[in-house]
């Protein structure tokens, strides 16, 4: 056996260091650094060497790697796994690519477990290990019964953390594809510290990623984050898998975000958009039609803005409430908009459009349980909070798209067309656009009303006048 050694890893960024050091040099980061014990198994070879055991199926059978021409080298796209799930295949670019590695993040309870289960029950035709080191069969059991699809024989459930272990499994079952529920919770005898830690993070992480690679098996990991939302473990693991998806949303509101923040086979501009039921997440396939169900008779302060996630038109439902502030200093409070931007857009409503909006609170929120960072939805946040604090009702029918600026110029957004014909499919008879957009785009081709404004005071006066 080697002898074990102790080397001091970052917790932020990964970076190892012989000796601890008070700020680390890769990230800057004060007093992340902790000590761990590694030490590797090692095997005798014929001769008379060693080198570390191999944990992959078929791993010690290595040869030599050689450098090729560029132009030798044979480029073919592999068949991709098409999911029954529309949603994750658009995330994915187009489905599971064979042998890659894919890492799902997101809050405690926002359904990856969930969803992670209903794409292994929903793959009939293949064989799916689903590995979970953080429930129980008889758990796993009850949340497939749950979802209506708890017969599935091709779906196999092991409970272990270890993955010695796990990997012994896959020589007996030959999966198609790998789930493992989560990588915090695993850990290999090769590394000598605690499962979580940035050594066992890594560690088994490289091991799955060598499986994959060598056997064309897409490898599906499931990962917690920390309190500001980030992937928790070093910043190494997000550089080793092939696609990292965020789920994002508020756990207490029924609809989930998947977004992808990095993806080596496609865009990653698309997002997908889920809606948690009782029986397991259901696909949003036209999520503003959703969004915009519950709108009764028109009330002050509520605005409809045409926004972008990814490539995808939405329109959301702005709800703003103005009144007159109790305390000294008014409040300002705004959930799913950022809160800094909300602050710049009364400033301009204020010494643009002389609104007094200094002894009032104003509060804002985005319908639907969504976090939208659009500029596009500058002008229907503008339009909601002068709705609500002169109680006058915005029409119904009306939609609004455009960037304010400092000076209260109205700002022309990207890809107007999509916003424009999302705005014609669900009935809507005009629309606020920045003059600018005008240019190259034939505004008359679409069956609404558009009006092309350049001052922010133009806007105000058409919807309220």
């Amino acid at each position: 056996m080697a002898k074990a050694r102790t080397v001091f890893f970052c917790q932020s960024c990964g970076a190892q260091s012989a000796k601890w050091i008070g700020r680390c040099p890769a990230c800057g980061e004060w007093n992340t650094y902790v000590e761990e014990v590694i030490q590797k198994e090692t095997v005798a070879t014929t001769t008379g060497q060693w080198k570390p055991a191999s944990t992959v199926p078929g791993g010690n059978l290595t040869k030599a790697a050689k450098s090729v021409p560029l132009g030798d080298i044979l480029a073919e796209d592999e068949p991709r796994i098409i999911t029954p799930d529309g949603e994750l295949n658009r995330v994915l670019g187009g489905g599971i690519v064979p042998g890659s590695i894919v890492l799902i993040g997101g809050e405690p309870g926002i359904g990856k477990s969930t969803l992670m289960l209903q794409i292994a029950l929903s793959l009939r035709k293949m064989k799916v290990l689903y590995v979970s080191g953080e429930e129980s069969e008889a758990q796993i059991k009850m949340r497939a019964e749950r979802m209506a699809d708890g017969q599935h024989s091709g779906c196999f459930i092991l409970t272990e953390t270890n993955t010695q272990n796990i990997f012994r499994q896959i020589d007996q079952v030959q999966p198609n594809i790998l789930v493992i529920d989560s990588i915090q919770t695993m850990h290999s005898t090769l590394v000598e510290s605690g499962a979580g830690s940035v050594s066992q993070v890594r560690e088994c992480t490289a091991e799955f990623l060598k499986f994959a690679k060598e056997t064309s098996t897409p490898v599906l990991l499931i990962g917690h984050i920390t309190k500001d939302g980030s992937i928790a473990g070093p910043k190494i693991l997000e550089h080793m898998v092939d696609t990292v998806l965020q789920f994002e949303g508020d756990r207490h509101m029924s609809y989930r975000i998947l977004r992808t923040t990095k993806n080596r086979f496609g865009s990653t501009s698309e997002l997908g958009i889920y809606e948690m039921q009782g029986d397991g997440l259901r696909q949003v396939s036209n999520p503003s039609e959703i969004l915009l169900s519950q709108r009764g008779e028109s009330l002050s302060g509520m605005a409809i803005g045409a926004t972008l996630e990814g490539n995808r038109p939405l329109l959301v439902e702005v709800q703003a409430l103005v009144t007159p502030s109790t305390y000294g200093t008014p409040q300002r409070s705004s959930t799913g908009f950022d809160a800094k931007r909300l602050q710049m857009l009364l400033a301009v409503l204020e010494k643009r459009a002389g609104l007094r909006l200094g002894q009032h609170d104003v509060f804002l929120n985005i319908a639907g349980g969504l976090r939208l960072d659009d500029p596009a939805l500058d002008m229907a946040v503008c339009a909601a909070v002068v709705s609500s604090l002169n109680d006058l009702p915005i029409p119904g029918d009306v939609c609004l798209a455009a960037e304010v600026g400092l000076s209260g110029e109205i700002r022309a957004v990207s890809r107007l067309d999509q916003r424009l014909a999302e705005a014609e499919k669900l009935g809507f008879r005009e629309m606020y656009v920045s003059q600018f957009n005008g240019k190259g785009l034939d505004l008359a081709r679409f069956g609404l009303k558009v009006h092309a404004v350049s001052r922010l005071d133009e806007v105000l006066n058409g919807l309220f006048g």
